[in-house]
């Protein structure tokens, strides 16, 4: 059996992050994968880039900044929402690329940004092979919303984005959901990494005649691991003696990681004369963000390298996600595999993985009371090793790779059995 995954990206971003850890789940297991990207950042003989040349690259590059271009241009030449959004207007015909034509099974992830368009997708499930598409966001069921926050408008026809300007030059959503309805959508097996994005995802009028299942993404625990407390904090020259809060995102100030609702959290608890923390940064951050806290504030940057992002969650005493719209963050699945109990909204799949006083803490949505509640929480119980455990456990019972590579493949083959043309 062989499966081709694509994914815009090696490594870049939390859809190529676990795009690549479900290829390694299952070349462990004995399938045959390759993963087609367009931007390859490691020299694994697995993972095929378009960009194998420098004018492939440049045009690949001009695929990019031309969809930026189209919406910057519909939106009038404002800049609002122009990364929240795709149109998938370009892309490469991959139809005929040597990892398609052997694959058995063509499994999707995040394409967008110039990699894939819609005809391109079109294209793929002409081939008449099985086609899978995990959910890592909404995009593929919406019109050009990633996340489309409280907007209902995708169930039947999407019109009139609230993404776009108030005015745009052209109404991106109409035109592009309009193509979607011409994308023979039966033809697709979508994959919630959660169950909460399967029930929003089921409610597409596009997506009315697929098929939909669940599964978690996985991790590898043996990489991902507890590890000493003090040791890590020196790592970062951190306090050895106070106790620490992680927040973690690629950049921070995203409003939708929801860090106004951690900084009005942390004011509360100062008032209160809860327990003292310091706070610790992980990604990209600002000092406007860094001013709007109210204790001391450690900044680790952007991490990539494995051992360093192991020290950075084992480094702290809780990991807090105050996210406001989400899927199945990886974050979560990482700072539990490293031990270290979550706080977060009860939002999108979070509260499939955080069980609520057990492995961490559910605060209301949007409620900054209840999450300093949480933080508190944390802080002060007084069996912490049983938190840590719990967030073990529940990493070992649902998320590690043979469990997840093995649902995987009884879905693929399921789904040759089934095909058509793969008996034929």
């Amino acid at each position: 059996m062989k499966i081709v995954l694509l994914n815009t990206a090696e490594r870049t971003g939390g859809a190529a992050v676990a795009a690549n850890r479900l290829m390694h789940a299952l070349l462990k297991s004995g399938a045959e994968v390759t993963m087609l990207v367009r931007d390859r950042k490691t020299d694994d003989p697995h993972v095929v880039a378009l960009n194998d040349s420098s004018w492939k690259k440049r045009f690949n590059l001009f695929r990019f900044i031309w969809e930026r271009f189209i919406i910057f241009l519909c939106n009038r030449l404002n800049r609002k929402n122009l990364f929240q959004v795709s149109v998938a207007n370009t892309g490469s015909d991959v139809s005929n690329h040597p990892s398609i034509q052997e694959a058995d099974v063509i499994h999707l992830h995040w394409i967008n940004q110039g990699f894939l368009s819609l005809n391109d997708i079109k294209k793929l499930i002409q081939t008449g092979k099985p086609i899978v598409w995990t959910l890592h966001d909404l995009w593929p069921v919406t019109a050009i919303c990633h996340y489309p926050d409280q907007c209902i408008r995708y169930y039947k026809q999407c019109h009139h984005c609230m993404m776009q300007v108030k005015h745009p030059l052209a109404d991106m959503a109409k035109g592009v959901f309009d193509k979607k309805k011409r994308i023979d959508y039966s033809k697709i097996h979508f994959v919630g990494c959660s169950e909460w994005i399967v029930s929003q995802a089921k409610r597409s009028q596009l997506a009315k005649l697929s098929s939909f299942c669940s599964i978690p993404n996985p991790i590898d625990i043996d990489l991902f691991h507890k590890m000493d407390k003090t040791e890590a904090r020196k790592r970062f020259g951190l306090p050895i003696d106070r106790p620490l809060l992680l927040f973690a995102a690629a950049k921070v100030s995203d409003t939708r990681k929801g860090a106004t609702y951690l900084t009005e959290a942390c004011r509360l608890l100062k008032i209160r004369k809860a327990t003292p923390f310091d706070i610790v940064l992980m990604g990209d951050s600002s000092d406007e963000l860094i001013n709007q806290f109210p204790c001391k504030v450690h900044t680790l940057g952007y991490i990539s390298d494995l051992p360093s992002m192991v020290a950075a969650y084992s480094c702290a005493d809780l990991f807090v996600i105050p996210s406001l719209e989400d899927n199945l963050p990886n974050t979560i699945m990482e700072a539990m595999a490293c031990g270290t109990p979550c706080v977060g909204f009860t939002t999108g799949g979070i509260p499939e993985m955080i069980s609520h006083q057990q492995n961490g803490y559910l605060a209301t949505y949007k409620d900054s009371t209840d999450l300093a509640n949480g933080i508190e929480w944390v802080l002060t119980h007084n069996q912490h090793n049983e938190l840590s455990a719990a967030c073990l456990k529940k990493v070992n019972d649902c998320y590690r790779e043979p469990v997840i590579a093995e649902k995987y493949i009884n879905l693929y083959k399921q789904l040759i059995c089934n095909n058509p043309h793969s008996q034929s």
